[in-house]
C-alpha cells in the first residue's frame, strides 16, 4: 500500500469500513479499565488534513504557520510539515523538532517574546534567519548575535478585543514603531516585514480590520526608512468555529485586498495552532476519587425548577490529569468545554452540581467549576473532544509521578487516499507513517465498564 515505509516512525490505526473514532476510544478504554486506568489521547489526523485543505480553499492567499508550542505531537508536525505550512518556533527544542521532519530554516520564524541569547546563537548557526521583535533591548541583543536576521517587527493593535481582559498585550504601539524602525537602521538590521499581535481568545472581526490598518501605516513607515518590506504576519491562532473563520475571512480578506494587493509582492501569512489540532484529539481521563460537599446556598436559591435542593448533594470528582498536565490550557483561561461520561446512563437519571479536578491536590488545579452530570463512581471514564491545543507539553509538576498521556493516532482510510491526492510538497514524510489496519482486539466494552474499579 502507498504510504507504508520500511522503517516507520508512526504507527497510525487505519479505519477502515463502519469502524469509527468511538469504536477506538471504547476500545482503548476497556484496555486501560482492566489494567492501569491511565488517561490517553485519541488523535484522528484526518481533522488536521481536513483543516488544512479547509483553510486553502477558503485562504488561498494566507499560507498558515503553525504554532508548534499549541500542540507538539510528533505526528502532527509530520502531517503539517508534509502539507507544506511554515512553523512557529519559541525554542530550541521546538527548532530541533520541526527540523527533524524536513522542515527548511526558511519555513521557521522565531517568535519567543524574550529570546536567551544561547537560542539566538542557535538560531543564527542553523540558519533560522526570521525573528520577532518589538522591543530595542531585543532588537540590540538580536543585532549582537545574529546580525543578519531578518526581523517582523511585532506591533499591537491599537483596538483590543472587547470580550478579553486577561491577556497581557504584547507588540509595540503603533506610535513607538518609527523609533524602532530607526534604531534597526542604525544598527544595520534588516526589518522585511510585521507581525500582528491578537489574543487567541478574540474573535471580532473589527480587530483585524483595525490591524490592517496599523500594519499598513508601519510598512510605509519602514519603507519611507528605507527598508524591504515584504511580510506581513496576521497573526491569530484562530479557534477553528465557523463563526471565527467567517468573522476572519469577511474582516481580512478585504482589507488584504485593499492595503496589500498582488501588486505589492507581500506574502500574506496567518499562525494557525488550535484550528488544526483543536477538535482532532479527543481526552479520556479516569475518576480516581471522589467527595460529597455541602452545597453553596447562593447556588441553591438559583436552581430554575424552584424546589429545594437542602438534600440535593453537590459532588467533588478528582481525575488522573489536571492543570499541571493535559488541562493546563485552563492557566491561560482557556474554556474547558463539560466532558461526556463514558458509561450507560437512563435518559431519567438524576444529574447533581459537580465540579472536576485534577490530581495535584492544589486549589488551582480545578479544571471544570460547575457542570451538572450524573453521580458517578471511582474508575468511571469521562470523555474531552477539543482536546488538542495546549495539553500536550511537559507537566508542569510532577505531584502524580506519571508521565504524559499516550496519543493514540487514527484515520480513516477516506481521509488517508484523499491525502495522497493532495499536492504534498513532502511525501516522504507521508510516508514515514506505518498504517495499521485497525482491530477491535479488546473484551466486550460493556462487560469490562461494569467490572469492579
Amino acid at each position: 500500500m502507498k504510504g507504508i515505509s520500511d522503517e516507520p516512525q508512526f504507527p497510525v490505526c487505519l479505519l477502515e469500513g463502519v469502524t469509527a473514532l468511538c469504536d477506538v476510544i471504547d476500545n482503548h478504554i476497556c484496555e486501560q479499565t482492566l489494567s492501569e486506568k491511565n488517561a490517553f489521547f485519541v488523535a484522528d489526523l484526518g481533522v488536521v488534513m481536513r483543516q488544512y485543505v479547509r483553510w486553502r480553499t477558503h485562504m488561498a492567499q494566507v499560507r498558515p504557520y503553525y504554532a508548534v508550542r499549541c500542540n507538539s505531537s510528533p505526528a502532527v508536525i509530520a502531517v503539517l510539515a508534509a502539507l507544506g505550512t511554515g512553523f512557529i518556533c519559541t525554542n530550541k527544542s521546538e527548532f530541533e523538532l520541526v527540523q527533524t521532519h524536513g522542515v527548511p530554516s526558511e519555513d521557521i520564524i522565531f517568535s519567543a517574546v524574550c529570546k536567551q541569547v544561547s537560542q539566538i546563537k542557535y538560531a543564527a548557526k542553523n540558519g533560522i534567519g526570521l525573528l520577532v521583535c518589538d522591543n530595542e533591548a531585543e532588537l540590540r541583543k538580536i543585532s549582537r548575535w545574529h546580525p543578519n536576521a531578518k526581523l517582523l517587527l511585532q506591533v499591537s493593535t491599537e483596538a483590543s478585543c472587547p470580550d478579553d481582559d486577561t491577556s497581557m498585550t504584547f507588540g509595540c504601539s503603533l506610535k513607538d514603531c518609527r523609533h524602532l524602525l530607526e534604531c534597526a537602521k542604525e544598527l544595520g538590521m534588516q526589518v522585511i516585514g510585521v507581525r500582528c499581535h491578537i489574543s487567541r481568545s478574540c474573535e471580532d472581526g473589527q480587530v483585524y480590520i483595525h490591524a490592517m490598518s496599523d500594519a499598513r501605516c508601519v510598512f510605509d513607515m519602514g519603507e519611507e526608512i528605507g527598508f524591504n518590506m515584504k511580510v506581513l504576519d496576521i497573526g491569530g491562532d484562530f479557534s477553528g468555529s465557523e463563526a471565527h473563520l467567517e468573522s476572519f475571512y469577511s474582516a481580512v480578506i478585504n482589507m488584504v485586498d485593499l492595503y496589500f494587493p498582488p501588486s505589492t509582492g507581500v506574502s500574506i501569512m496567518a499562525e494557525l495552532g488550535s484550528f488544526f489540532v483543536s477538535s482532532a484529539f479527543t481526552l479520556a481521563v479516569n475518576i480516581i476519587s471522589k467527595e460529597v460537599v455541602a452545597r453553596d446556598r447562593q447556588d441553591q436559591d438559583q436552581d430554575p425548577d424552584g424546589t429545594s435542593p437542602d438534600d440535593e448533594p453537590e459532588f467533588q470528582y478528582y481525575m488522573n490529569e489536571g492543570v499541571y498536565g493535559s488541562f493546563s490550557g485552563k492557566l491561560s483561561e482557556m474554556l474547558i468545554a463539560a466532558p461526556s461520561v463514558h458509561k450507560n446512563i437512563s435518559l431519567d437519571a438524576p444529574v447533581f452540581s459537580s465540579s472536576l479536578w485534577g490530581p495535584s491536590g492544589d486549589d488551582l488545579d480545578k479544571v471544570v467549576e460547575h457542570g451538572l452530570l450524573p453521580e458517578l463512581n471511582i474508575g468511571d471514564w469521562l470523555i474531552f473532544t477539543q482536546a488538542g491545543a495546549y495539553s500536550l507539553g511537559q507537566p508542569l509538576c510532577t505531584a502524580t509521578d506519571s508521565p504524559p498521556p499516550p496519543v493514540f493516532c487514527v484515520i480513516s482510510s477516506r481521509d488517508w487516499f484523499e491525502t495522497l491526492d493532495i499536492d504534498v510538497s513532502n511525501e516522504a514524510v507521508l510516508k514515514s507513517f506505518s498504517l495499521v489496519p485497525y482491530s477491535l482486539n479488546c473484551c466486550q466494552t460493556e462487560a469490562a465498564l461494569s467490572a469492579p474499579a
